[in-house]
């Protein structure tokens, strides 16, 4: 070993001496003193492993477990694995954090002005939930969101997330336990979660890509559907990503309400499918289709029991230069949504239909800065005559939508935006300028495509 050690230094040496001829007497100095430093820090470096590696071999021999050699923060070269370890008993955990939680954390703010109060949000012919709302005029906290994450044992996992509203309440976002080693391709989620139907709504408001949801998120889903149940997801073994999966939720959550069906109240069915485009490009499409069952649902007061029905069509493409998003990345994406209800609206006979739609795209110029524009809309069947006035009547009236923002990421942890709408989804306009920041730190999953 002493002996490779003053060879590498040797031939370091040989190989610069034709250099050190070539100039002056400085420079020969120099030269001499860099090899001395190699070849002292080659020295430190193999003594530090030398050792590490007889207290390994060591505790080999006296039957402990044994791990590879790591270097020190200082060393860069140079990992030497250890003698095999004797088998540690079936009992010993050889990572013994591997099922402790990983915890994030993600917090939003708001400054907000607008040209109108908000708090008492309506969508032109759509009798809405209660979360379609903007933040109110001034400084005001977002949804901002604690969770829990891990490993429960070799075939389950956990996840958990808290949630705190603008107005300190604390509500139970998702609480799920998920399959881990199921064979073919399958999974199967049970708890509270977020459906997997449409691109938008598994994803938490710190994910989103604007400040707010669509258009046609807040009108159909009110901004996003989350419930107690099960689903089951199967990915295909093929070349081409496929993805099928189907859901069945107790039925709480709007659209449903009462949880009608002794508990068992809405149903849901999706389709993806994706593949790159060159090197630099990809796509997903998907289909997605809701049915839920309403047992008096409460809109502002007004009372829907019947059936809904809701399908939805997403397209998404990304494009990055050579597949790398670093310094320029785009993204666009677009849905249709097409909905039915069918039942008693305040007692009287309902049998509508109603559509929504937006594109968006969010371009990255250059490191830390991106831009975005979207556009949505909303349409809905005349409710009829007996209906005439309701908040199903849009009155002649279509719901659109204009958002624009400019963006700087401090990282990937960190976010401000400011953001410019037009929302004309109720019969008065509203002009909503919004700065927002984001920060997400702790053990923080990968986000969805």
């Amino acid at each position: 070993m002493q002996s490779m050690k003053y060879a590498a230094a040797a031939c370091a040496a040989v190989l610069l001496a034709p250099a050190a001829q070539a100039q002056g007497a400085d420079d020969v100095a120099a030269l001499r003193r860099d090899v001395e430093n190699l070849r002292q820090e080659y020295e430190r470096r193999i003594a530090d492993l030398e050792a590490r590696l007889a207290q390994a071999e060591a505790a080999a021999a006296n039957g402990q477990e044994s791990a590879s050699v790591s270097p020190t923060p200082n060393d860069e070269v140079m990992v030497v694995d250890a003698a095999p370890a004797a088998p540690a008993p079936s009992s010993a955990n050889p990572n013994p954090n591997i099922y402790n939680p990983g915890i994030a954390v993600a917090l939003n703010g708001f400054l907000t002005g607008a040209s109108e109060s908000a708090g008492g949000d309506t969508i032109a012919g759509f009798a809405t939930g209660d979360e379609i709302g903007r933040p109110a005029r001034g400084f005001s906290l977002g949804e901002s969101e604690v969770s829990f994450a891990a490993n429960i044992d070799p075939f389950l996992a956990g996840f958990l997330s808290v949630a705190v509203g603008a107005e300190d309440d604390i509500g139970l976002e998702e609480a799920y336990l998920r399959s881990t080693a199921l064979p073919g391709g399958l999974t199967v989620k049970a708890g509270r979660f977020l459906s997997g139907i449409a691109y938008l709504n598994e994803r938490h408001a710190h994910d989103w890509s604007f400040s707010d949801a669509p258009l046609p998120y807040r009108a159909f889903l009110n901004t996003q559907l989350g419930d107690d149940g099960v689903q089951l997801r199967w990915i295909a073994p093929t070349d081409q990503f496929l993805e099928f999966g189907a859901e069945a939720f107790r039925g709480e959550s709007y659209p449903a309400a009462g949880a009608a069906n002794n508990g068992i109240g809405s149903y849901s069915t999706f389709a993806r499918t994706g593949a790159d485009i060159g090197v630099s490009a990809s796509y997903l499409a998907a289909l997605s289709y809701l049915f839920a069952r309403s047992a008096d649902r409460d809109s502002a007061g007004d009372l829907f029991s019947g059936d809904s029905d809701l399908g939805v069509f997403t397209l998404v493409y990304k494009w990055a230069p050579n597949g790398n998003p670093v310094v320029r990345n785009l993204t666009l994406a677009g849905e249709y949504f097409y909905g039915e209800e069918q039942g008693l609206f305040n007692g009287l006979a309902l049998d509508q239909a109603h559509s929504g739609w937006y594109v968006q795209g969010v371009y990255q110029f250059m490191p830390h800065w991106s831009a975005g524009l979207r556009i949505a809309g909303l349409d809905s069947d005349d409710p009829g005559a007996a209906l005439a006035g309701a908040s199903l009547d849009a009155m002649g009236h279509t719901p659109l939508d204009y958002t624009a923002l400019i963006e700087f990421d401090t990282s990937e942890f960190g976010r401000l935006r400011l953001q410019y709408s037009r929302d004309e989804a109720a019969l008065d306009p509203n002009d909503v300028l919004t700065l927002q920041y984001t920060v997400i730190y702790g053990a923080h999953g990968a986000h969805r495509y």
